[in-house]
């Protein structure tokens, strides 16, 4: 029995050390918006907000808060922020071209654009994948190794000038895929 126990101590132990250095090396990227950065540890002051903001459906072994626009989801046992989003239903032309403008401005150049309608800023260990990275890893048919990403999807076309003045919608996330793997495997 003792044995029994050790190994699954041994197991969850090696998978919180496998989260911490996963965590720390997305951190590292500082993919931020507002005060909050990817994979870092929750300051005090954030951790007050989250209590104050908390939301309901979160995913298992998550917390989600809301602090003004920004939607933070972060891991229950560490108090590291994994997914950081907005979303705005209905948005009107200006305002996606406002959040459009600010994401080139965080991130720079996207990675790649997909349907005029999707942005993706792509991230490895050395930091944001540029287009031609992009293009290059797609030629050879291997998987991009991405770290984190950040996704800006439009119900708009974002580069055409229209003269529609219905509203649309639009959000983006920024997420780290191996350590949503990670929560999820737990």
């Amino acid at each position: 029995m003792a044995v029994v126990i050790l190994s699954v101590a041994t197991v969850c132990s090696s998978r919180a050390d496998e989260f911490t250095d996963l965590c720390t090396r997305v951190e590292k990227l500082n993919i931020r918006r507002n005060d909050y950065t990817l994979g870092k540890v929750l300051s005090n002051k954030q951790k007050q907000t989250a209590r104050r903001n908390a939301q309901e459906k979160a995913a298992p072994g998550t917390y989600k808060f809301k602090d003004n626009d920004l939607y933070v989801v972060a891991d229950k046992a560490t108090d590291r922020v994994v997914i950081l989003y907005e979303r705005y239903e209905p948005a009107s032309k200006q305002k996606i071209r406002e959040l459009v403008g600010t994401l080139f401005l965080d991130f720079g150049d996207p990675t790649v654009m997909a349907h005029d309608k999707i942005i993706y800023w792509a991230f490895d260990e050395k930091g944001k994948i540029s287009e031609e990275q992009y293009r290059g890893v797609k030629a050879t048919r291997k998987p991009l190794k991405t770290l984190a990403t950040v996704k800006l999807d439009s119900s708009r076309e974002i580069t055409q000038d229209s003269d529609s003045v219905e509203d649309g919608s639009v959000y983006y996330i920024v997420s780290s895929e191996p350590i949503l793997k990670l929560i999820n495997s737990r």
